[in-house]
């Protein structure tokens, strides 16, 4: 993967706007996304996405689209109720790419499903699936509720310690997802000691992602004022 999204980030230099399909997030190399001549987007539907599309294209171009749609599928009442797993089931049965679906998650009875290229217009086209009719609703880009720029003061730069004032939990409850796994520093295992810099994506399980732009400022007491783009 490290060799490979280099030579993407070369053609991207060379002029060309490059899209993935979709990809593990751990396993890209966020260090070599800080390139900058190009400029890059990690699209996939949800604040805290496992499997993301990532797009590079040139610095002269100001914004592309993040490629990825997510969609609400509801399935009529009558038959036995579905779980993710038996959704799951019922598209991998459509022979649908699976490069070009992302996550998916049960929401209160239906079912949101990030896709991209062909899939998308494939799931967006569905009235049935599995015997079952079913209503299609796009959501967007993002099931999430939105990104907001905060400004925080912290003491220290450690995971634990930006990701719970980030996301306005306690300490000990951050803790206690960091050692479940459930936060990624840049697509890897978060250690509650790391130091999160500039331009570091902080993503917690079930609160969201944290990208890190920039600290403000140093306090007269020795704690920093950061800006954090906070996505739920």
């Amino acid at each position: 993967m490290k060799l490979k999204l280099s030579t993407l980030v070369a053609q991207a230099r060379g002029g060309r706007v490059i899209r993935t399909p979709f990809l593990d997030g751990d396993d890209i190399d966020r260090r070599l996304l800080n390139d900058p001549e190009v400029r890059h987007k990690l699209a996939g539907g949800f604040p805290d996405a496992r499997r993301v599309v990532l797009t590079l294209h040139p610095e002269h171009i100001p914004e592309v689209d993040g490629g990825v749609t997510v969609y609400r599928v509801t399935p009529h009442e009558g038959g036995p109720a579905w779980d993710a797993q038996d959704f799951a089931v019922q598209l991998k049965r459509l022979g649908l790419d699976e490069d070009s679906l992302g996550d998916l998650r049960e929401d209160r009875g239906s079912f949101l499903i990030a896709a991209t290229g062909k899939a998308a217009q494939q799931v967006a086209d569905l009235t049935s699936l599995g015997g079952r009719d079913v209503d299609v609703e796009p959501v967007g880009e993002s099931a999430g509720k939105g990104s907001k720029l905060r400004e925080v003061v912290v003491p220290s730069m450690r995971v634990d310690v930006v990701g719970a004032k980030g996301f306005g939990v306690s300490r000990a409850y951050f803790q206690q997802g960091i050692d479940g796994g459930k936060v990624r520093l840049n697509g890897q295992p978060a250690r509650a000691s790391s130091e999160i810099r500039e331009g570091d994506s902080l993503a917690a399980d079930g609160l969201g992602r944290i990208d890190f732009k920039r600290v403000v400022n140093e306090t007269r007491r020795g704690n920093y004022k950061v800006e954090l783009d906070v996505h739920r």
